[in-house]
Order: structure tokens, then sequence, then C-alpha cells
């Protein structure tokens, strides 16, 4: 049995320490890009590998979550995984704020490697197939995602576990 500190610490995303479970979407001037729209715009191609393991059955949905701000505590008392496809957020909105909690594991997640980021600007996420993760948490304002990801409306596509003890997040 994995021993978790009562309180998990968030950090600021960055793309390395944030790869195990997905991918930082963003405009980064250190990636490559091309230039379109008559060299008014950087096109970054390729930010998130957006996967279906359910080709045959699943159609790829685009969403919107409206997410009201997270009071303070915040504890984390469940997680959930998409075994099947990525999942895709957007902010729409440039000054969004908003926490992701995520971890590893297979049928059940691996506590251990539990991680809380704090993401701001104009930035969104992915979570790999099967990453399981806290629901998307607003902070501060409510707040819009688009959101990708392939279903086909049966129990595989979202797997929720409740934790046996809540987990205290601090910003």
């Amino acid at each position: 049995m994995v021993k978790l500190p009562p309180v998990l610490k968030s950090v600021p995303i960055e793309r390395a320490t944030y790869a195990p479970y997905g991918d930082v979407i963003a405009a980064d001037e250190s990636l490559p890009f091309t230039y379109a729209n008559m060299r008014t715009a950087k096109r970054f191609n390729h930010l998130s590998d957006v996967k279906n393991l359910r080709p045959e059955s699943a159609k790829l949905n685009l969403c919107v979550f409206r997410c009201q701000p997270a009071r303070a505590p915040l504890e984390v008392r469940l997680l959930e995984r998409h075994r099947y496809s990525t999942q895709v957020f957007l902010p729409m909105a440039q000054t969004a704020r908003f926490l992701v909690v995520v971890s590893l594991g297979g049928d059940t997640p691996a506590l251990e490697t539990l991680k809380a980021f704090v993401v701001e600007g104009a930035r969104g996420i992915s979570y790999r197939p099967g990453v399981w993760h806290y629901p998307m948490t607003a902070l501060d304002n409510p707040l819009d995602f688009s959101c990708l990801i392939w279903e086909d409306n049966s129990e595989g596509d979202c797997q929720i576990v409740n934790l046996d003890k809540p987990i205290r997040v601090e910003l």
C-alpha cells in the first residue's frame, strides 16, 4: 500500500514534467512551426496525438465543458480515465487558470505517480488514453473548455474510482 502525504502540492505545468500523462498544447516559440495565412500566423502542428483505440465504433466528439471554479480546500475524492481515447481540453479564454491532477496506473490509479499541475494562459492539455485524472477544475473564475474525445456511448468511455481517503491539493 502506498503511503501518500495528506496534501498534494501543485506545480506550474511544464512539457517535460507533464509528458508521462499527456501533452501541453500551446503555441510555443521553442517548437517548430510553419508560417500560414500570408505569414500573419505561425502554425504549430501535431501538438498532441489524439488516439482512438476503438476505431470501429467510436465517434470523435467535440464538446464544451462549462466549469465553475473550485472551492478551497480542494480535495480529490475520485479519479477517472478514458481507456480508449486521448482527451483534449482547450480553455476558451486566454487568461484561464486551471488545475490538472493526474496519475498513471492500470486497472486502478498508481497513486505514487499522482501529480497536480496549474495551467495558466493560452495553453491546453491532453490526457493519454488510460491516464487517471481528476475532473477538469477551473480556478478563480468560471471557465469553458472545448474538449475532443473519441466515444461510443458505452461504459468503456469513462471509468471512475473513488479514493479510500481524500487528498487535499495545495495551490
